[in-house]
């Protein structure tokens, strides 16, 4: 089985850049099809598809997202990354790494999900 923890800073402040770490144990990110995503859900809101890698290293953003996200890998460690540069309070959520077969995923029920880790943007 595959399991998914997410680790990151739990406060940032307004015009830095979140890093986030998805790290992947019980499999490996570069396995033949996987998509590997970033999703947030802000308070009170559903669930955002962000971004993702694929198992060859490809990238994928959300329009609404593409000009301040950059997901990267680390294959020696089974991990990737996000950073969200230019953060303000609306970037504030619950964010959360997944695994799929599509590049997209909004769904808990499909996929494999990590636990989320809560971001707070403020000064």
């Amino acid at each position: 089985q595959v399991q998914l923890q997410e680790s990151g800073p739990g406060l940032v402040k307004p015009s830095q850049t979140l890093p986030l770490t998805c790290t992947v144990s019980g499999g490996s990110i570069t396995t033949n099809y996987y998509y590997w995503s970033w999703i947030r859900q802000p308070p009170g809101k559903g669930l955002e598809w962000m971004g993702a890698i694929d198992y060859s290293g490809g990238t994928y953003y959300s329009p609404s997202l593409k000009s301040r996200s950059s997901i990267s890998r680390d294959t020696s460690k089974n991990q990737f990354t996000l950073q969200l540069s230019s953060v303000t309070p609306e970037d504030t959520a619950v964010y959360y790494c997944a695994r799929s077969r599509v590049v997209t995923i909004t769904n808990k029920d499909s996929g494999s999900w990590g636990q989320g880790t809560q971001v707070t943007v403020s000064s």
